[in-house]
């Protein structure tokens, strides 16, 4: 039997609570945590001063495809992938580093962010089993998320050619080109 280590319990407490803080849903905690359900349900009432929301998480790929959304989780993945490449950090805490300098950035462009932490972390997931991944640009050469058997060649992403009604809503997470 493994010995209980305070330590690796408070480093558990510290993710939970940064996680919680950031707008993570239970799934997320649970997923990536080792504390008990119970235990989790607690601190998220004390942290975030509710109840967590409750119901599935989202699970289609379909929303990371669409034109704003693959734009906000295009930036964070590559944030994500850089941060892999370059640090010792576990994948959880690349996801919630990544997710800071996501929205960081959303919000120095004065833009909604469009992307929550439990979507950006799903997409971490979805990369992860190959149900999405990234692709370059063949016209300004950046990478964005894709199908997972897109053909670069031909790819083109909605930055470079947005779709035709793309920004005449005026609603939240649009990017203007001009």
């Amino acid at each position: 039997m493994v010995a209980k280590s305070v330590l690796n319990d408070s480093r558990q407490i510290e993710r939970a609570v940064s996680l919680i803080q950031l707008g993570a849903r239970l799934q997320v905690l649970e997923s990536e945590t080792d504390l008990s359900y119970e235990r989790l349900l607690r601190l998220y009432k004390e942290v975030a001063g509710r109840s967590p929301s409750k119901g599935q998480l989202p699970f289609s790929t379909d929303w990371f495809l669409t034109w704003q959304p693959n734009i906000h989780a295009s930036l964070f993945l590559n944030t994500y992938e850089y941060l892999s490449k370059v640090s010792a950090m576990d994948d959880i805490d690349a996801v919630m580093k990544a997710f800071h300098l996501y929205s960081e950035q959303i919000a120095s462009c004065g833009i909604e962010p469009l992307l929550s932490i439990t979507r950006a972390w799903r997409l971490v997931k979805f990369v992860d089993n190959n149900m999405l991944s990234m692709t370059k640009c063949s016209k300004c050469g950046g990478h964005f998320v894709s199908e997972t058997y897109e053909n670069p060649r031909n790819f083109v992403c909605g930055l470079c050619e947005p779709p035709a009604r793309a920004g005449k809503s005026g609603g939240s997470g649009n990017i203007h080109l001009h």
